[in-house]
């Protein structure tokens, strides 16, 4: 079955046209562009896709960026974007969405894909793309005010006593992108992904993340000698650094190491003149983790996942499943915990 004449399906990779919109268009984000998608390729194999209208020349005048993940595990599917907290369809309006996936959906059954997931930042688009399935909440913090206002802004006791502590506990930070640092950094990612029940990221992930984006990414440590102590590895896009991923050692919270690491991002992302730090989803049953991030000054906004047609994940936090998995995953020796990461996040996206 074809698509109408106004509207192509490209390779955002190897087609120019992809990142001449991503350039231009306010919604875009690092997830939206060509090193990210050469970065999910590379880990996890997943092809990616854009549907999106264009003019009688040619021109790309808008799209929703996708990824088709085959698993005989969680089935086949297409998502907008996998491992990635948001990716805005690049669009004029809901309407427009919904035209662009019912030109997807024709196509649903003869390739195979059980349902079409948008992770869209606007709830506007929520029913445009089927409906909403999961809710997460979303935290922005605005980077404008000096460092002075945002510092005077954060929660007296459980952040801004915390950095100054920190401080006087000796707790130093590196930052950049060498073997040296991902090592420490997964080392603590390991560590927390066990506290929380959960596997953790192929080393790999983090590696090709590393490598695709170059100075896009990069990893912050705090030490408290030359033990790692917390981390952030993060990205940047333009005038908005991105939090992607925290851990940290846990013997090490008491003397405020996960604050003072925080801290030294946001005041590093001041000094290279970043306007918004995206400090990504929290699920609503994690309301420990919505504090903490709110505790800085951050605004919240619900973010919603639609599906279309809605149908189950095998894989989803809160399942019975999912349950299952987790206590699991208690039980086991880091070296079972990264190779049940290995195999399983190919699978969920």
């Amino acid at each position: 079955m074809e698509f109408p004449d106004d509207i192509v399906e490209i390779d955002p990779s190897s087609d120019s046209r992809w990142p001449s919109l991503v350039s231009r268009h306010p919604g875009a984000s690092v997830f939206h562009t060509v090193k990210w998608l050469e970065a999910l390729r590379q880990t996890y194999g997943y092809r990616a896709l854009a549907l999106g209208r264009v003019s009688p020349s040619g021109e790309l005048l808008s799209g929703i960026l996708l990824c088709e993940i085959r698993s005989w595990l969680t089935g086949n599917r297409l998502v907008s974007l996998p491992f990635s907290d948001h990716c805005e369809p690049l669009v004029t309006g809901p309407e427009e969405l919904s035209q662009l996936l019912a030109s997807l959906v024709m196509q649903r059954r003869e390739r195979n894909w059980r349902y079409i997931e948008i992770r869209g930042l606007s709830t506007q688009y929520s029913d445009a793309a089927g409906g909403p399935y999961r809710e997460f909440v979303f935290h922005q913090l605005n980077l404008r005010p000096t460092a002075e206002e945002l510092f005077r802004n954060l929660h007296v006791d459980s952040i801004r006593r915390k950095i100054q502590k920190a401080g006087k506990s000796g707790l130093t930070v590196k930052s950049g992108r060498s073997d040296g640092l991902l090592t420490d950094f997964y080392g603590l990612h390991v560590r927390t992904r066990k506290r929380q029940f959960s596997t953790p990221h192929p080393i790999a992930w983090f590696r090709n993340v590393l490598g695709c984006l170059g100075d896009d990414a990069c990893i912050r440590i705090a030490y408290k000698g030359e033990t790692p102590a917390a981390a952030v590895f993060t990205l940047q896009s333009g005038t908005t650094l991105v939090y992607k991923y925290g851990c940290s050692d846990e013997q090490f919270h008491s003397l405020g190491a996960v604050p003072f690491v925080f801290w030294d991002m946001i005041r590093n992302a001041k000094k290279e003149n970043r306007l918004n730090l995206d400090l990504g989803r929290s699920d609503p049953d994690n309301p420990g983790l919505i504090a903490f991030k709110e505790k800085w000054g951050a605004q919240a906004q619900p973010l919603l996942y639609s599906r279309t047609p809605a149908v189950g994940n095998v894989l989803e936090q809160g399942t019975r499943q999912g349950r299952i998995f987790k206590q699991l995953f208690r039980l086991c020796p880091d070296w079972l915990l990264v190779g049940a990461g290995k195999l399983l996040y190919p699978h969920i996206g």
